[in-house]
Protein backbone atom coordinates (compact mmCIF):
# COMPACT_ATOMS: atom_id res chain seq x y z
CA UNK A 1 0.00 0.00 0.00
CA UNK A 2 1.14 3.54 -0.74
CA UNK A 3 2.53 5.66 2.08
CA UNK A 4 1.08 9.13 1.70
CA UNK A 5 3.10 12.29 2.03
CA UNK A 6 2.54 14.47 5.12
CA UNK A 7 0.19 17.36 4.48
CA UNK A 8 -1.37 16.06 1.28
CA UNK A 9 -4.74 17.70 0.67
CA UNK A 10 -8.01 15.74 0.72
CA UNK A 11 -8.53 16.02 -3.05
CA UNK A 12 -5.23 14.30 -3.80
CA UNK A 13 -5.91 11.72 -1.08
CA UNK A 14 -9.27 10.85 -2.64
CA UNK A 15 -7.60 10.32 -6.00
CA UNK A 16 -4.90 8.20 -4.38
CA UNK A 17 -7.46 6.13 -2.49
CA UNK A 18 -9.51 5.63 -5.63
CA UNK A 19 -6.41 4.51 -7.53
CA UNK A 20 -5.60 1.94 -4.86
CA UNK A 21 -9.15 0.56 -4.88
CA UNK A 22 -9.11 0.29 -8.68
CA UNK A 23 -5.83 -1.64 -8.64
CA UNK A 24 -7.12 -4.01 -5.95
CA UNK A 25 -10.29 -4.63 -7.94
CA UNK A 26 -8.47 -5.22 -11.21
CA UNK A 27 -5.94 -7.55 -9.55
CA UNK A 28 -8.84 -9.75 -8.43
CA UNK A 29 -10.55 -9.60 -11.83
CA UNK A 30 -13.75 -8.15 -10.37
CA UNK A 31 -15.99 -5.96 -12.52
CA UNK A 32 -17.22 -2.53 -11.49
CA UNK A 33 -20.76 -3.90 -11.74
CA UNK A 34 -20.09 -6.65 -9.20
CA UNK A 35 -18.24 -4.28 -6.86
CA UNK A 36 -21.10 -1.78 -7.05
CA UNK A 37 -23.68 -4.49 -6.31
CA UNK A 38 -21.78 -5.44 -3.14
CA UNK A 39 -22.02 -1.93 -1.67
CA UNK A 40 -25.64 -1.46 -2.75
CA UNK A 41 -24.57 0.96 -5.45
CA UNK A 42 -23.94 0.99 -9.17
CA UNK A 43 -21.11 0.61 -11.63
CA UNK A 44 -21.01 4.39 -12.04
CA UNK A 45 -20.60 4.84 -8.27
CA UNK A 46 -17.53 2.58 -8.31
CA UNK A 47 -16.20 4.56 -11.26
CA UNK A 48 -16.62 7.87 -9.39
CA UNK A 49 -14.96 6.40 -6.30
CA UNK A 50 -12.00 5.13 -8.30
CA UNK A 51 -11.58 8.53 -9.93
CA UNK A 52 -11.62 10.21 -6.51
CA UNK A 53 -14.59 12.39 -7.43
CA UNK A 54 -16.76 11.58 -4.43
CA UNK A 55 -16.33 11.20 -0.69
CA UNK A 56 -15.96 7.67 0.70
CA UNK A 57 -18.12 5.84 3.24
CA UNK A 58 -15.95 3.77 5.57
CA UNK A 59 -18.46 0.90 5.45
CA UNK A 60 -18.34 0.80 1.64
CA UNK A 61 -14.54 0.75 1.56
CA UNK A 62 -14.38 -1.93 4.26
CA UNK A 63 -16.79 -4.13 2.28
CA UNK A 64 -14.77 -3.61 -0.91
CA UNK A 65 -11.54 -4.53 0.84
CA UNK A 66 -13.14 -7.79 1.97
CA UNK A 67 -14.32 -8.48 -1.58
CA UNK A 68 -10.83 -7.73 -2.91
CA UNK A 69 -9.20 -10.12 -0.45
CA UNK A 70 -7.50 -7.54 1.77
CA UNK A 71 -7.74 -9.32 5.13
CA UNK A 72 -4.52 -8.27 6.90
CA UNK A 73 -5.31 -5.79 9.67
CA UNK A 74 -2.41 -3.42 8.96
CA UNK A 75 -3.24 -3.11 5.27
CA UNK A 76 -6.93 -2.56 5.97
CA UNK A 77 -6.14 -0.06 8.70
CA UNK A 78 -3.88 1.99 6.42
CA UNK A 79 -6.60 2.31 3.78
CA UNK A 80 -9.39 3.05 6.25
CA UNK A 81 -7.21 5.73 7.83
CA UNK A 82 -6.81 7.21 4.36
CA UNK A 83 -10.63 7.25 4.04
CA UNK A 84 -10.91 9.41 7.16
CA UNK A 85 -8.27 11.90 6.01
CA UNK A 86 -9.62 12.03 2.45
CA UNK A 87 -13.05 13.02 3.75
CA UNK A 88 -11.76 15.96 5.79
CA UNK A 89 -12.85 19.34 4.37
CA UNK A 90 -10.12 21.47 2.83
CA UNK A 91 -9.42 25.04 3.97
CA UNK A 92 -11.52 26.26 1.02
CA UNK A 93 -14.64 24.66 2.51
CA UNK A 94 -15.84 28.03 3.83
CA UNK A 95 -15.82 29.34 0.25
CA UNK A 96 -17.87 26.52 -1.29
CA UNK A 97 -20.81 28.85 -1.89
CA UNK A 98 -18.55 30.81 -4.26
CA UNK A 99 -16.69 27.91 -5.89
CA UNK A 100 -18.29 25.84 -8.64
CA UNK A 101 -17.80 22.12 -7.99
CA UNK A 102 -15.51 21.74 -11.00
CA UNK A 103 -13.11 24.34 -9.60
CA UNK A 104 -13.13 23.04 -6.02
CA UNK A 105 -11.27 19.99 -7.29
CA UNK A 106 -8.56 22.18 -8.82
CA UNK A 107 -8.01 24.15 -5.60
CA UNK A 108 -7.48 20.87 -3.76
CA UNK A 109 -5.07 19.54 -6.38
CA UNK A 110 -3.17 22.85 -6.44
CA UNK A 111 -2.63 22.56 -2.69
CA UNK A 112 -1.26 19.02 -2.97
CA UNK A 113 0.98 19.47 -6.04
CA UNK A 114 4.76 19.52 -5.85
CA UNK A 115 5.07 21.16 -9.28
CA UNK A 116 2.65 23.34 -11.23
CA UNK A 117 3.34 24.45 -14.77
CA UNK A 118 0.86 26.78 -16.42
CA UNK A 119 0.36 28.67 -19.66
CA UNK A 120 -1.91 31.73 -19.55
CA UNK A 121 -3.25 33.75 -22.46
CA UNK A 122 -5.67 36.36 -21.07
CA UNK A 123 -4.67 36.98 -17.46
CA UNK A 124 -1.75 36.81 -15.07
CA UNK A 125 -2.05 33.40 -13.32
CA UNK A 126 -4.19 33.56 -10.18
CA UNK A 127 -1.35 32.52 -7.87
CA UNK A 128 0.71 35.52 -9.08
CA UNK A 129 -1.95 38.24 -8.97
CA UNK A 130 -1.85 41.31 -6.75
CA UNK A 131 -4.92 42.08 -4.67
CA UNK A 132 -5.82 45.04 -6.87
CA UNK A 133 -5.40 43.10 -10.11
CA UNK A 134 -7.40 40.17 -8.71
CA UNK A 135 -10.22 42.51 -7.69
CA UNK A 136 -10.33 44.01 -11.20
CA UNK A 137 -10.43 40.57 -12.86
CA UNK A 138 -13.07 39.24 -10.49
CA UNK A 139 -15.25 42.35 -10.74
CA UNK A 140 -15.22 42.17 -14.54
CA UNK A 141 -16.27 38.53 -14.49
CA UNK A 142 -18.92 38.77 -11.75
CA UNK A 143 -21.35 41.31 -13.16
CA UNK A 144 -24.00 42.25 -10.62
CA UNK A 145 -22.25 40.62 -7.67
CA UNK A 146 -22.46 42.41 -4.34
CA UNK A 147 -19.32 44.11 -3.00
CA UNK A 148 -19.22 41.60 -0.14
CA UNK A 149 -19.10 38.70 -2.59
CA UNK A 150 -16.36 40.39 -4.62
CA UNK A 151 -14.33 40.86 -1.44
CA UNK A 152 -14.70 37.19 -0.48
CA UNK A 153 -13.67 36.07 -3.96
CA UNK A 154 -10.55 38.21 -3.69
CA UNK A 155 -9.84 36.75 -0.24
CA UNK A 156 -10.13 33.26 -1.69
CA UNK A 157 -7.63 34.03 -4.44
CA UNK A 158 -5.15 35.52 -1.96
CA UNK A 159 -5.62 32.52 0.32
CA UNK A 160 -4.74 30.21 -2.58
CA UNK A 161 -1.48 32.11 -3.05
CA UNK A 162 -0.26 30.99 0.37
CA UNK A 163 0.58 27.63 -1.19
CA UNK A 164 3.66 29.26 -2.75
CA UNK A 165 4.98 30.30 0.66
CA UNK A 166 4.33 27.27 2.87
CA UNK A 167 6.76 24.58 4.02
CA UNK A 168 5.70 22.31 1.15
CA UNK A 169 5.67 25.07 -1.46
CA UNK A 170 5.56 23.68 -4.99
CA UNK A 171 7.72 24.62 -7.92
CA UNK A 172 5.59 27.04 -9.92
CA UNK A 173 6.51 27.64 -13.56
CA UNK A 174 4.40 30.07 -15.57
CA UNK A 175 4.53 30.99 -19.22
CA UNK A 176 2.42 34.12 -19.78
CA UNK A 177 1.44 35.38 -23.22
CA UNK A 178 2.57 38.95 -23.79
CA UNK A 179 -1.05 39.88 -24.60
CA UNK A 180 -2.06 39.23 -20.99
CA UNK A 181 0.66 41.56 -19.76
CA UNK A 182 -0.27 44.40 -22.11
CA UNK A 183 -3.99 44.35 -21.31
CA UNK A 184 -4.34 47.14 -18.67
CA UNK A 185 -6.79 45.36 -16.39
CA UNK A 186 -7.85 47.69 -13.58
CA UNK A 187 -6.14 50.64 -15.20
CA UNK A 188 -2.54 51.68 -15.76
CA UNK A 189 -1.47 51.91 -12.11
CA UNK A 190 -2.96 48.56 -11.18
CA UNK A 191 -1.23 46.95 -14.14
CA UNK A 192 2.11 48.55 -13.36
CA UNK A 193 1.80 47.29 -9.80
CA UNK A 194 1.09 43.82 -11.13
CA UNK A 195 4.11 43.86 -13.41
CA UNK A 196 6.35 45.01 -10.53
CA UNK A 197 4.92 42.20 -8.41
CA UNK A 198 5.92 39.66 -11.07
CA UNK A 199 9.45 41.05 -11.09
CA UNK A 200 9.65 40.69 -7.30
CA UNK A 201 8.27 37.14 -7.43
CA UNK A 202 11.19 36.18 -9.65
CA UNK A 203 13.36 36.38 -6.51
CA UNK A 204 11.56 33.35 -5.07
CA UNK A 205 13.52 30.18 -5.79
CA UNK A 206 10.34 28.18 -6.41
CA UNK A 207 8.86 30.61 -8.96
CA UNK A 208 9.87 30.84 -12.62
CA UNK A 209 8.14 33.21 -15.04
CA UNK A 210 8.58 33.30 -18.79
CA UNK A 211 6.86 35.45 -21.39
CA UNK A 212 5.69 34.27 -24.80
CA UNK A 213 6.53 37.38 -26.86
CA UNK A 214 4.46 38.75 -29.72
CA UNK A 215 7.43 38.69 -32.07
CA UNK A 216 7.61 34.89 -31.99
CA UNK A 217 4.38 34.56 -33.99
CA UNK A 218 2.49 31.28 -33.95
CA UNK A 219 3.39 28.63 -31.40
CA UNK A 220 2.50 25.18 -30.07
CA UNK A 221 -0.19 26.31 -27.58
CA UNK A 222 -2.55 28.16 -29.88
CA UNK A 223 -5.39 26.11 -28.34
CA UNK A 224 -5.37 28.18 -25.16
CA UNK A 225 -4.46 28.14 -21.48
CA UNK A 226 -3.77 24.98 -19.48
CA UNK A 227 -1.94 23.77 -16.37
CA UNK A 228 0.03 20.61 -15.60
CA UNK A 229 0.13 19.43 -11.99
CA UNK A 230 2.55 16.85 -10.60
CA UNK A 231 2.28 15.27 -7.14
CA UNK A 232 4.83 13.86 -4.67
CA UNK A 233 3.19 10.44 -4.57
CA UNK A 234 4.42 8.35 -7.51
CA UNK A 235 1.07 6.59 -7.82
CA UNK A 236 -0.73 9.84 -8.59
CA UNK A 237 -0.60 10.65 -12.31
CA UNK A 238 0.15 14.11 -13.65
CA UNK A 239 -3.12 15.96 -14.24
CA UNK A 240 -3.83 18.41 -17.04
CA UNK A 241 -6.33 21.14 -16.14
CA UNK A 242 -8.09 23.00 -18.95
CA UNK A 243 -10.64 25.58 -17.84
CA UNK A 244 -13.66 26.42 -19.97
CA UNK A 245 -16.35 29.07 -19.59
CA UNK A 246 -18.59 27.06 -17.27
CA UNK A 247 -16.66 23.86 -16.64
CA UNK A 248 -13.20 22.32 -16.74
CA UNK A 249 -11.42 19.27 -18.11
CA UNK A 250 -9.19 17.09 -15.93
CA UNK A 251 -7.01 14.87 -18.13
CA UNK A 252 -4.70 12.16 -16.80
CA UNK A 253 -4.35 9.59 -19.59
CA UNK A 254 -0.73 9.05 -20.52
CA UNK A 255 -1.09 10.15 -24.15
CA UNK A 256 -2.93 13.34 -23.11
CA UNK A 257 -0.36 14.20 -20.45
CA UNK A 258 2.49 13.55 -22.89
CA UNK A 259 0.90 15.77 -25.54
CA UNK A 260 0.42 18.73 -23.20
CA UNK A 261 3.84 18.23 -21.62
CA UNK A 262 5.44 18.38 -25.05
CA UNK A 263 3.59 21.61 -25.81
CA UNK A 264 4.76 23.10 -22.52
CA UNK A 265 8.36 22.14 -23.26
CA UNK A 266 8.12 23.86 -26.64
CA UNK A 267 6.64 26.97 -25.04
CA UNK A 268 9.44 27.14 -22.48
CA UNK A 269 12.06 26.70 -25.20
CA UNK A 270 10.89 29.71 -27.24
CA UNK A 271 9.79 32.05 -24.42
CA UNK A 272 11.99 34.55 -22.60
CA UNK A 273 14.75 33.48 -20.24
CA UNK A 274 14.35 34.68 -16.63
CA UNK A 275 16.65 37.64 -17.30
CA UNK A 276 14.75 38.52 -20.47
CA UNK A 277 11.48 38.21 -18.54
CA UNK A 278 12.50 41.01 -16.19
CA UNK A 279 13.55 43.16 -19.15
CA UNK A 280 10.25 42.69 -21.00
CA UNK A 281 8.18 43.29 -17.85
CA UNK A 282 9.98 46.59 -17.29
CA UNK A 283 9.58 47.53 -20.96
CA UNK A 284 5.83 46.83 -20.92
CA UNK A 285 5.44 48.83 -17.69
CA UNK A 286 7.13 51.87 -19.29
CA UNK A 287 4.91 51.61 -22.36
CA UNK A 288 1.58 51.43 -20.50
Amino acid sequence: MTHTQPGQGPTALRILLGTQLRKLREDRGISRHDAGHLIRGSESKISRMELGRVSFRERDVADLLTLYGVAEDEARGAILDLVERANEPGWWHRFTDLLPSWFQAYVGLEEAAERIRTYEVQFVPGLLQTKEYARAVITAGAVGAAPEEIARRVDLRLERQRVLEGPRKPKFWAVIDEAALRRPIGGTEVMRGQLQHLIELMDQTNVTIQVMPFNFGGHAAEGGAFSILRFPDVELPDIIYVEQLGSALYLDKRDEVDRYSEVMERLCAVSTTPAETIDILRKISREL
